[in-house]
């Protein structure tokens, strides 16, 4: 399918390649291939080239999502360089969006988004967290992997969940319901309350969640029962 495109359909399909994962999230060439309908040659065209664009970034898979034998197929991410030149526009839609919804529905509807993309966190972390005795190492490398650059910092009553980026920054400014859902999730997930201490989208350089050492050991010997 992707053979004999003209190079304004190759731009159009990049496009549309590049967009599947800053809205999705990081995806493997094969996952792509299946959703866009593209040869597996034919993605991988593409991606070699948003590759050496800068816009995408082919990564190792995490050690949680690897089964089975043989190599494992590499994930690929959008880089701050792509999110810059998809974001702005991107995020102003999503802004609109919201908007619009608060204004035909109310306060409401925004609070009930935000706790449906909570639930969906939920659910997705609890696929590669489960069964584990380090579950804020385990969520730092979900997030990680949906594009957070996320890492854990011991402290001495606790330790911080760090998350360097942000991919809806500019939304979570204008909608702070956001990222009150997501501290609820992270809370949920963890098995234990957390406070959220600095966040992006109010001009922190970091989102920072503090876990509290009495909270950590308990989810901890929960994941060792």
């Amino acid at each position: 399918m992707a053979a004999g495109l003209a190079p304004s359909d190759d731009v159009r399909t990049r496009d549309a390649v590049a967009r599947q994962i800053l809205e999705n999230g990081p995806s493997t060439a094969a996952a792509l291939s299946k959703k866009l309908g593209f040869t597996p040659a034919g993605i991988r065209r593409h991606l070699d080239a948003l590759v050496l664009d800068g816009v995408l970034e082919a990564r190792e898979p995490h050690a949680a999502l690897v089964r089975g034998r043989g190599r494992p197929s590499k994930v690929f991410v959008m880089t701050d360089n792509g999110r810059e030149k998809f974001e702005h526009s991107y995020d102003d839609l999503a802004v609109a969006a919201l908007k619009f919804m608060s204004a035909q529905m109310g306060e409401e509807s925004i609070k009930a988004f935000a706790e449906s993309r909570a639930d969906d966190i939920i659910k997705k972390a609890s696929l590669s967290i489960v069964k584990k005795s380090q579950k804020s190492d385990a969520l730092a490398s979900f997030l990680t992997e949906q594009g957070y650059a996320a890492s854990v910092v011991e402290k001495v009553h606790g330790e911080e969940i760090c998350q360097h980026h942000c991919p809806i920054a500019h939304v979570a400014a204008e909608f702070p319901q956001l990222c009150e859902a997501e501290t609820r999730a992270f809370s949920e997930i963890l098995g234990t309350h957390v406070q959220r201490l600095a966040t992006i989208a109010h001009g922190d350089g970091v989102c920072t969640t503090f876990v509290p050492k009495t909270a950590r050991s308990l989810t901890t010997k929960r994941g060792r029962s």
